[in-house]
C-alpha cells in the first residue's frame, strides 16, 4: 500500500475508533409512551433496554449494535399504523418490538405481511393474535383472555359471588371480557357488566351501575389511569368492594396511581414474581438494574426484559447482516429457548411463546404473591 493511501487508511481506523463506528441493527417500535398506558410501557421499555445496553456493551449481535428507533402513537391506532409504516418502509427496520394496546397492533399487522417483518413481544394478550397465527406476530406473554379466566375464577373461589365486569368498549375490552365469562359456571353469572369509553368513562354511572347490582368485586379492564381513577372513585364512594385487574396495569406506575387506593388489588401476572432471585432470568435482570442504580424491577421491566431476550436470540440466529425474512425463520425455529427458568417457544403453527399466569395483590406499595 502507498504511503498516502496507508495514512488515510490508519486515520479513518482512528476516527472510526475515537468515534465508537458501529454498523448498527435498526428494530422499529411504536408504542404509547405518552397517553393512558404511558406509565406501564415506559417500564416495560426499561426493562427492554436492560438487555441492550447489555448486549451492546459487549460488543453487539455479530459485530453490529442494536439500535431501537421508537415512535410515540398515544395509544391511536391510526398513528400506530402510520408509525409502523414509515418505522419499516422509511427507516428500514429489520424487525418491530412491543407494540402496545390491541387495536394498535391489530393496526399494524396490514403493514407487517405487505413487508414480511416480524413483530416480537407486542405488548397485548389478545387472543386474536395468537388464534389463528399471524405469520408475522411472535408473541411473548400468554393471553388476556387466560388471565381474566384466571382472575374470574379467583374472586369466586373465594367466596365473591356477586362480580361485576367494567371493561373498555375496544378489542382489547371485549377481549378480556370474552376471558373473564369463561370464569364463570353455570350457577353463577356476572352481578352486572359494565361498557366504558376506553378514554374518558363516566365515573358517576360506573359507580351506580355497581351499586344497583351490590357488587362485592369489580373485575376492571381497562388502562392503568382508567382503572386507578376507577378504583379512588370506588374508594371515595365509601365501596369497599375487591378489586381486580389484568397484567397490563402490572407497573409500579400504577400502584402510584393508585395511592392509599391500591391496598388489596389483584393484578393478574404472566411473568414469575420479580423477586423470586433463585430464577436466571429474574437474577440477571435484577443484576443489570442495580448496575444502573435501579433497586427494584416491576413486573412491567420483566416483560420487556424477556421480549428484548427473544429479540437478542432471533438477532443472533438469523445471522451477520440479519434479513426480514431470516429473523422470521429464525424465530420459527425457536423451540424450547430457555430464557432462564422459562422456556419460549414457536413453530410455524404457534406464535404464542409462553403459557403463564399468576395473581398478585398490592401490599404496601408493592405486588405480593
Amino acid at each position: 500500500m502507498k504511503a498516502p493511501y496507508r495514512l488515510a487508511a490508519t486515520l479513518l481506523l482512528g476516527l472510526c475508533s475515537s468515534l465508537s463506528c458501529h454498523a448498527q441493527i435498526l428494530i422499529g417500535q411504536t408504542a404509547s409512551m405518552t397517553g393512558p398506558s404511558g406509565v406501564s410501557v415506559n417500564e416495560t421499555i426499561a426493562g427492554a433496554q436492560l438487555v441492550i445496553d447489555s448486549v451492546n456493551a459487549q460488543g453487539g449481535i455479530h459485530g453490529e449494535k442494536i439500535e431501537i428507533v421508537r415512535m410515540d402513537d398515544g395509544y391511536d391506532a391510526q398513528r400506530a399504523a402510520e408509525s409502523a409504516r414509515v418505522l419499516i418502509e422509511d427507516k428500514g427496520v429489520v424487525a418491530m418490538f412491543m407494540t402496545r394496546g390491541t387495536p394498535q397492533t391489530l393496526a399494524i399487522i396490514p403493514v407487517l405481511n405487505k413487508n414480511g417483518i416480524a413483530l416480537i413481544g407486542p405488548s397485548t394478550g389478545a387472543m386474536v393474535l395468537h388464534k389463528p397465527v399471524q405469520k408475522n406476530v411472535f408473541n411473548v406473554r400468554s393471553t388476556y383472555q387466560r388471565e381474566a379466566e384466571r382472575t374470574a375464577q379467583h374472586l369466586l373461589m373465594i367466596g365473591l359471588t356477586r362480580v361485576a365486569i367494567v371493561h373498555a368498549t375496544d378489542a382489547f375490552g371485549r377481549d378480556g371480557l370474552e376471558g373473564a365469562l369463561k370464569g364463570f359456571n353455570q350457577q353463577v353469572k356476572p352481578a352486572t357488566i359494565v361498557a366504558i369509553d376506553r378514554e374518558s368513562p363516566n365515573y358517576p354511572e360506573i359507580l351506580s351501575k355497581l351499586t344497583a347490582a351490590n357488587a362485592q368485586a369489580v373485575l376492571w379492564i381497562g388502562a392503568s389511569s382508567v382503572v386507578a381513577n376507577g378504583v379512588k372513585a370506588l374508594r371515595a364512594a365509601g365501596s369497599g368492594a375487591q378489586v381486580a385487574t389484568l397484567s397490563n396495569n402490572a407497573s409500579s406506575g400504577f400502584i402510584q396511581l393508585l395511592g392509599k387506593a391500591g391496598s388489596g388489588v389483584i393484578v393478574s401476572q404472566v411473568f414469575p414474581n420479580e423477586r423470586m432471585l433463585g430464577m436466571p432470568m429474574v437474577r440477571q435482570a435484577h443484576d443489570l438494574a442495580e448496575a444502573k442504580g435501579k433497586h427494584e424491577i416491576s413486573p412491567a421491566m420483566l416483560e420487556g426484559f424477556a421480549s428484548a431476550k427473544v429479540l437478542v436470540e432471533a438477532l443472533k440466529r438469523a445471522g451477520p447482516k440479519p434479513t426480514r425474512a431470516r429473523i422470521v425463520a429464525a424465530l420459527e425455529s425457536m423451540y424450547k429457548f430457555d430464557l432462564g427458568g422459562l422456556e419460549v417457544s414457536y413453530t410455524p403453527k404457534d406464535h404464542s411463546g409462553i403459557d403463564f399466569v399468576d395473581l398478585s395483590i398490592i401490599s404496601d406499595g408493592k405486588f405480593k404473591r
